[in-house]
């Protein structure tokens, strides 16, 4: 090593590791003096000479949890003269350390339970592996953690060696646990008056004398804070009972307020400005009911009023009885709709997936260029969607899978025969740590004797920010030529004699659409994408599909989410790009 001169100046501090891969290089860099000081602008040439006589020792440090017990050190430190200094450390890991036996064992009542066995068949250490001691501490506290979680509170490590001789480059382990009886639930106390005991036991993931898990007390502690009844909500185990093997559990909760409002405001290139204006009576009684009403108006001509009565019933996380009224206007291409409905739904979730059950009475208008129709329904049908693992009922903003198969017939009153079935599929896979292929299709088909009984708001278009980019908000769409009228709704005639027409979007029986995306995720929730987008609505199957390609930009934030677009139609030769902006609130 170098004696360097006394000097004292604001000092910069360069440091160059060579021989060894990015994972040790990032624990060395952790480990070295010199690292903490590279900060520092009133360094002096001792406390170089200082940090340098630690190098090799560090370096050793560094290097023992990953099996390298005898690596070569050569380290040097050049004074670049304006207070900067480059330190060089050249590192021969040497021959690893590798595991020559491994023992881990679980004795007593949970030496046969699959959560141990999980970790005694395949732990992360293996006869000839390198030894890791990261892999050994995790093999332990994979171990304690999953006794203390699922109710062996007896459990005790009776052995826990690790013996290593570096000389042979050898490494015994040894961990051997008694894991004691498992506990099991005992009573539940509920202190709250927000709603009936009985409604509350019903949120419990867990019965009374079941072996203890304590993630089902975490996912009741979900359950009951996702239904919205109180506040200040805490679901906790009690003292273990070591002579009767039980666990009791404590709930405790105030009163959540009653009523809640909420508004949210965005914009989208398909609707324009939109709001959303909410308010909801989180409890009606101590049965748990409760009432929402929710106002959606956009700039272009679209608006919803809904209002919602629901009933928990069954497990009241993820069912309900619910009765709704809607009125609602939408803009599709050429035909207005307006639509007023009323009607109740069930709610079953079995597995992973979502069932609803509804009945609809609704009237509808539709009214364009081609005419008005005015139709009396009744609408049965189902939702089917798929579910998360444990769903709580938590909202889900898009479902991996979902169907909808509803109709009508005059047999049960309604104006129009009909039967459809509308298909949604999404799932994004990942490719590497910062890339992900999203691939989304949907697919709806009408079974109809005429076409013209189909309700216009029954009706398929594509097109838009969420449908196939690079064309307009349902411009894709069948058509039907009409005559023009005059505004007192008279034919116009044209020089020749013949009616002056025009072409009308007035919606498909069958859609197809679809997107490839391909995401690159960057720093500070900035990300960027390139997609295909295919689709249309149609008529008869085979008829032909549009196409577009595009760019995208996003920034996902807590609150909000923006996306912009550009996308080329190609199957459009000589059509502009389209710009596709979607700022939205995370309701």
């Amino acid at each position: 090593m170098c004696l360097l001169a006394f000097r004292v100046a604001s000092a910069s501090i360069d440091v160059e590791i060579r021989g060894i891969d990015d994972q040790l290089r990032t624990n060395v860099l952790a480990y070295l003096s010199f690292e903490r000081y590279k900060q520092r602008t009133d360094i002096s040439a001792d406390t170089i000479e200082r940090l340098h006589n630690r190098v090799e020792r560090e370096v050793q440090a560094a290097l023992k949890p990953f099996g390298y017990y005898e690596p070569l050190v050569n380290s040097d430190v050049t004074d670049l003269e304006h207070g900067d200094w480059r330190v060089r450390i050249d590192i021969d890991p040497g021959t690893p350390v590798l595991i020559e036996k491994i023992d881990v064992r679980v004795r007593g009542p949970g030496a046969t339970d699959p959560l141990f066995q999980r970790i005694t068949s395949n732990p992360p250490l293996h006869a000839g592996d390198r030894l890791s001691h990261a892999s050994y501490e995790g093999i332990k506290t994979d171990l304690q953690r999953t006794a203390a979680t699922y109710g062996y509170l007896d459990a005790k490590l009776t052995r826990n060696e690790l013996i290593v001789d570096p000389k042979n480059h050898k490494a015994n382990v040894t961990l051997e646990m008694e894991t004691g009886e498992r506990y099991r639930f005992g009573a539940t106390t509920i202190r709250q008056t927000s709603v009936n005991d009985a409604l509350v036991r019903r949120y419990l993931r867990y019965k009374e004398n079941e072996p203890f898990d304590l993630t089902q007390i975490l996912r009741t502690q979900f359950a009951l804070d996702d239904a919205q009844y109180f506040t200040n909500l805490e679901v906790l185990p009690g003292e273990a009972d070591r002579q009767a093997h039980v666990v009791p559990v404590s709930i405790h909760a105030n009163k959540s307020r009653r009523n809640r409002y909420s508004f949210g405001a965005g914009y989208a290139t398909d609707t324009g400005v939109h709001g959303t204006l909410t308010w909801e009576n989180r409890r009606l009684n101590t049965h748990g009911h409760r009432f929402s009403v929710q106002v959606e108006a956009s700039q272009i001509e679209r608006y919803n009023l809904q209002s919602r009565y629901i009933i928990p019933i069954g497990d009241p996380a993820v069912e309900n009885l619910t009765f709704q009224t809607t009125i609602e206007q939408l803009q599709l291409a050429d035909v207005t709709t307006r639509t007023e409905s009323i009607g109740p739904s069930i709610t079953k979730v079995a597995d992973n997936w979502q069932y609803v059950w509804f009945a609809n009475a609704m009237k509808t208008t539709g009214e364009s260029a081609a005419g008005t129709k005015t139709d009396r329904l009744l609408v049965p049908g189902i939702d089917i969607a798929s579910v998360p693992k444990g769903y709580l009922g938590e909202p889900i903003f898009q479902h991996p899978f979902f169907a909808e198969l509803r109709g009508s017939d005059s047999v049960i009153g309604s104006d129009s025969n009909f039967i459809q079935l509308k298909i949604q599929a999404e799932r994004v896979f990942p490719m590497g740590q910062k890339w992900h292929l999203l691939l989304r299709d949907e697919i709806g088909a009408s079974l109809v004797s005429r076409f013209s009984q189909l309700p216009a708001v029954m009706r398929f278009f594509a097109g838009g920010d969420n449908s196939v980019r690079g064309f307009a908000y349902n411009e894709l769409s069948p058509t039907q030529t009409v005559c023009r009228k005059d505004a007192q709704g008279n034919p116009i005639i044209n020089a020749t004699g013949q009616c002056d027409s025009q072409s009308v979007k007035v919606g498909g029986k069958d859609l197809i659409t679809g997107t490839v995306e391909v995401i690159r995720d960057l720093p500070r929730n900035f990300g960027v994408a390139t997609f295909f987008d295919y689709g249309n609505a149609f008529n008869r199957w085979g008829d032909p599909l549009e196409y577009s390609v595009g760019v995208g930009f996003r920034v996902r934030l807590p609150v909000v989410t923006l996306g912009i677009d550009v996308a080329e139609p190609l199957s459009r030769p000589g059509a502009s790009p389209r710009l596709h902006i979607n700022f939205s609130p995370k309701l």
